[in-house]
């Protein structure tokens, strides 16, 4: 993995131009769905099938081409967009469900600090974030109230389009669906075979119809065996035979398009630093989250400059550190972020630039046994496909 110069500013995410929260309102302006932009210029249809798929990074995808020739070739014919700040899925699937960048939708991070609670909040399984967090925490973070904001896929359907996702069961009624893809009839896939007759089903449904897609199995590939194993790319190839089937029999009034949440890459072991073994990172520090390569750091009163000083004295040739409000001022999260939002960005915002990542396996130990990992700015994160199909 490449290293870029940790004293330069960020590459900063393509906010109102080529991000994941520009995708979405793209593709209902091509289903002439009225008041939103239109960056990417996606020719009108009668019916969008919306296929994410987590964990697929552009620059992983093209160096795989040849496991996954339908899809490396598509994705080819456009630029690449940028998933936004941090490049992980919680973040990700909130500013497609929104059209908004995490500054407007409020989901900052794969963890984040809320108040009144004592440990961070895991926006994935909606529970506090660790060992023993399991807890379903619905009933006291309403998701409907965490991210009020209506979605594009309620503003879809009220403007009559039959609105469908497909995924696995779990996440039907999940703290992030009901947060942030809310507005559509859920329709549970147990395969990849399945999520694709699913949605070729749902895509017929209404005279005019999106569906959103879902899967997952090429992330958790990539968090366990590696992003460049001989797994992940078996898996790829599994995801590139869906796409194929998909645009084989995709209704001639239809627009595919395929993305990723975010790219990824491999970090060794060493290449991770634990707060336990580093004391001058965890001096001063209240509460740590986000993830190893985009942490917000919460510290005591009074603490903020020095925490600040020590994550930049030994962190700084690996990681862009900045103080939170400096962060949000250079729109890492993209413009207009309401107080109530703010309160979930660090006092510290530590993005990596190099290889590196910052763990606490006494709260997180599988993620410190992870191989692949994302979150920050780089390119391997950031750059997520854009494949447009169509018969």
């Amino acid at each position: 993995m490449t290293s870029p110069d940790a004293g330069a500013a960020p590459p900063l995410p393509r906010y109102g131009e080529r991000s994941l929260a520009d995708l979405t309102p793209s593709i209902l302006t091509a289903l002439d769905v009225p008041g939103f932009a239109d960056p990417l210029g996606i020719e009108p249809a009668r019916r969008a099938l919306l296929l994410v798929v987590d964990g697929l990074g552009e620059e992983l995808l093209q160096a795989n081409r040849r496991h996954a020739p339908v899809l490396a070739g598509l994705a080819a014919a456009n630029p690449p967009l940028t998933a936004g700040f941090p490049a992980t899925t919680a973040s990700s699937l909130a500013s497609l469900g929104t059209g908004r960048p995490p500054a407007g939708h409020g989901l900052t991070g794969y963890t984040m600090a809320l108040p009144g609670l004592d440990r961070a909040f895991n926006c994935l399984r909606w529970a506090t974030y660790g060992i023993g967090g399991g807890k379903d925490l619905c009933d006291r973070v309403v998701p409907e109230q965490l991210q009020p904001q209506p979605t594009a896929f309620e503003r879809a359907a009220a403007a009559g389009v039959e609105v469908s996702l497909v995924g696995p069961s779990g996440y039907a009624r999940s703290g992030l669906t009901r947060a942030v893809l809310r507005g559509g009839r859920y329709e549970d896939a147990v395969s990849l075979g399945d999520l694709a007759a699913v949605a070729l089903q749902r895509l017929a449904a209404g005279r005019r119809s999106l569906v959103y897609a879902y899967c997952s199995d090429l992330d958790l590939t990539g968090h366990v065996r590696g992003p460049h194993s001989a797994a992940w790319s078996l898996q790829l190839a599994q995801i590139d035979r869906l796409v194929g089937a998909l645009v084989e029999r995709l209704p001639a009034d239809a627009v595919l398009v395929v993305t990723g949440d975010h790219g990824m890459v491999r970090l060794r072991p060493r290449q991770l630093v634990d707060l336990a073994d580093e004391p001058q990172l965890a001096e001063g520090v209240r509460l740590l989250a986000g993830e190893a390569r985009a942490r917000h750091v919460h510290v005591r009163p009074g603490a903020a400059d020095d925490v600040l000083a020590s994550w930049q004295a030994l962190l700084g040739d690996r990681m862009w550190v900045a103080a939170g409000e400096d962060a949000i001022a250079r729109g890492w999260f993209g413009p207009g972020m309401p107080g109530e939002v703010r309160r979930r960005v660090g006092d510290v915002v530590a993005a990596a630039s190099g290889p590196v990542g910052v763990v606490q396996r006494e709260v997180d130990p599988a993620q410190a046994r992870m191989l692949g990992h994302h979150g920050s700015m780089t390119a391997a994160e950031q750059l997520v496909p854009l494949a447009l199909a169509r018969r």
